[in-house]
């Protein structure tokens, strides 16, 4: 289990942190009973595709999006999708479900022989495009978020979504510093998989 330095009770609201703006999303469901919630999955996301700003992945995660708006919208009309955290270009920290609740951010997908992350993860959406750098303020506030996160759950291991849906999914990509996350956190190399 991975480590985490200071965080405690109070950080917390039930699995909502207080260090993120809460949004609440309708698109969540229970966890099987019993299930040990051990890995923290970052994508990313943006839309339209390489267009940062705006609050259409807000509006996409709360069933708010205006599918007319662009024509790229058109393609994901009807989508129910959210995750647990949202960190935009700026650094600026959402958070839509319950990290005690399930999330539908993975789709389908494995992590060490067990199938449906969404049941045992914790997703993290980074504003980006997979493949092209992500900015530092996102970093800055994705350290905290993962220590708050591993101090509150047995964390175990950090992935992205082209880990757990490989030829699937690409995202965040190749120019994640998943180095420098690790030399930030201090965490063992062998618990992020582009390192071990």
């Amino acid at each position: 289990m991975l480590t985490a330095a200071g965080p405690d009770a109070a950080a917390w609201d039930g699995g909502w942190w207080r260090g993120a703006r809460r949004c609440e999303s309708p698109n969540f469901g229970p966890r099987p009973a019993g299930t040990s919630i051990d890995l923290a999955l970052i994508h990313s996301i943006c839309l339209p595709p390489g267009v940062y700003g705006g609050d259409a992945v807000e509006r996409l995660f709360t069933n708010r999006l205006d599918f007319d708006a662009h024509p790229y919208f058109r393609r994901i009309r009807g989508l129910r999708v959210s995750s647990h955290f949202f960190i935009d270009r700026a650094g600026a920290l959402r958070q839509f479900v319950s990290c005690d609740e399930r999330a539908w951010h993975a789709g389908s997908s494995t992590w060490q022989g067990r199938d449906n992350c969404n049941d045992f993860s914790i997703g993290i959406e980074l504003e980006g495009l997979e493949g092209t750098r992500f900015e530092p303020p996102q970093y800055d506030a994705l350290v905290p978020l993962l220590r708050a996160i591993a101090g509150r759950y047995p964390i175990s291991h950090v992935a992205g979504h082209e880990h757990v849906a490989p030829g699937r999914k690409h995202d965040p990509g190749a120019a994640f510093e998943w180095p420098a996350l690790q030399a930030a956190l201090q965490w063992p190399a062998a618990q992020f998989p582009a390192l071990g």
